[in-house]
């Protein structure tokens, strides 16, 4: 008899509210959806950078815990509006944005995506074959990198067509493997690290601070870079599932990243001493294989295969589920994912081979990011405006091919919330600061600290709050006690709200 609930049954759900006997995922497979996105060698890679930017390793650490503690607590309220409203976070982003500005957040998660998922392919390629060649003589060439490229690409691809269940189940696996192995490696490098590790850069040195925020922001980009797709794995949770249950779940998710950064961070500082032309080349992997002891390669090469494929699934399968959001007349979830799968794979090793876009897309990453951390926390504030209150059939509007109710505002689009992204993702891009990938027009003005991601986020709240109380939102968009509330004060509260840009 066919298990309804089987990793091989493909999913069917598009972004239609999930119904409530689906509904039986837990917060802590979030948890695991989470960590095991980011139990990769992408993650080391990113906890390499405080070395890579001169930091000693006490400073990498206390830089490396802020930005991920940081991250951690803007994405927790992310995880929220999957189990209200039954679908995914770009979908509720229409309570805020309109449900025609949705499409903002189903494009920053395609690009989001696609980026991610060619960084995790390409990442994972690497150390597999180059693990491969220590370990058994595997020649590193371009036919046996793009072999590595298809054989990660076809495996991601199959399994976001299956669906939720198999992405689960994938991820899973990552959770409990992947960490054994990052474990394994504290035996491997035990003997030459030093954890008085002094960089080239200390807190009286001219650029200390611009690489400590540097650092940071970078930690911190990896939490953030789940924010959009939280809903795809968290519209599977029970409505009724305690709140604070799934904020803590995500929280957890990010602190237990610390194993893949710290991991990144000790080898690089090894990498650094032993090897430091590598680290000159900025090429943690290269570095990493070379003071590596040989039994340590098979786990490489383990870890290379495990993340590929917990990473690109967590990225491939939101796109595919949005796309069939955007183009719901045309596009199921499955023709999405394969449609957009396929272009993908063709871009990974056009952009590898062809292009080396490989750090071009690295940045591209970074600037998209910055794009979504305001689109983030509008969406918070408006969770905390309407107090938790949503209506998901009305989400639906632009799915179903319809116009009008509560989300409709100004045909389709808020100008609130689009009002305060707009303005505050242009100007972060302004003071985005990557030197040697890209620099903005205002980016050297703080000393050559990256200041965009602080500058974007206070400027997103500060923005949304004040058109919030400039220009009240309708009144129906609130919950029974907003609308008692403003029926106790009499009528002229009612006309003011719906007078105002709808």
């Amino acid at each position: 008899m066919d298990n309804p609930n089987g990793i091989t049954r493909i999913e069917t759900f598009g972004v239609e509210k999930i119904p409530d006997a689906e509904r039986n995922a837990t917060p802590f497979d979030l948890f695991r959806m989470i960590f095991g996105g980011a139990n990769t060698f992408a993650t080391a890679v990113l906890g390499s950078f405080p070395i890579l930017f001169g930091l000693s390793f006490e400073a990498g650490v206390w830089a490396i815990l802020l930005g991920v503690m940081t991250g951690a607590v803007i994405l927790a309220p992310m995880g929220l509006f999957g189990p209200i409203n039954g679908t995914n976070n770009a979908v509720s982003s229409g309570a805020h944005f309109g449900v025609h500005g949705r499409i903002v957040g189903s494009f920053l998660s395609l690009l989001t995506a696609i980026a991610f998922f060619s960084l995790s392919v390409w990442s994972s390629g690497d150390a597999l074959i180059g693990g491969a060649k220590r370990l058994i003589g595997l020649p590193e060439t371009d036919l046996t990198l793009g072999l590595a490229y298809g054989v990660f690409a076809i495996l991601v691809l199959t399994v976001c067509l299956y669906g939720f269940r198999f992405l689960l189940w994938v991820n899973k696996v990552a959770v409990v493997s992947a960490s054994v192995l990052f474990m394994l490696g504290i035996a491997a490098f035990a003997g030459p690290f030093d954890a008085s590790y002094a960089g080239t850069l200390n807190p009286g040195t001219e650029g200390f601070w611009a690489a400590f925020i540097g650092s940071a922001l970078v930690a911190m980009s990896n939490p953030v870079s789940f924010g959009a797709f939280l809903g795809d794995w968290a519209r599977y949770i029970p409505r009724q599932t305690s709140k604070l249950h799934i904020m803590l779940a995500v929280v957890l998710s990010q602190v237990a990243t610390l194993i893949p950064f710290l991991f990144g961070l000790a080898t690089a500082s090894i990498v650094a001493v032993k090897a430091p032309q590598y680290i000159a080349e900025n090429n943690y992997v290269g570095g990493l294989l070379a003071i590596s002891p040989s039994w340590f390669f098979l786990p490489v090469c383990l870890i290379a295969t495990i993340g590929g494929m917990s990473t690109g699934t967590t990225s491939l399968y939101g796109t595919g589920l949005d796309m069939s959001s955007v183009f719901p007349r045309v596009l199921t979830r499955v023709r999405a994912t394969l449609l957009i799968g396929v272009a993908a794979i063709v871009f990974i090793f056009i952009g590898r081979f062809a292009a080396n876009l490989v750090q071009s897309v690295s940045t591209f990453a970074v600037l998209i990011i910055t794009c979504t951390s305001p689109w983030m926390i509008i969406m918070i504030i408006g969770l905390i405006n309407r107090r938790g209150f949503y209506c998901p059939d009305d989400l639906q509007v632009f799915t179903r091919g319809e116009r009008g109710r509560r989300y409709w505002f100004h045909h389709g689009w808020n100008w609130r919330g689009l009002g305060a992204w707009i303005p505050s993702a242009v100007v972060g891009l302004l003071f985005v600061n990557l030197p040697g990938q890209f620099v903005g027009p205002l980016g050297e003005v703080a000393g050559g600290i990256d200041i965009s991601l602080p500058i974007t986020l206070g400027m997103a709240a500060l923005l949304y709050s004040l058109l919030l109380r400039l220009f009240p939102e309708p009144i129906e968009v609130y919950g029974p006690a907003r609308l008692n509330a403003s029926a106790t004060r009499g009528s002229p509260a009612l006309i003011s709200s719906n007078a105002s840009l709808s």
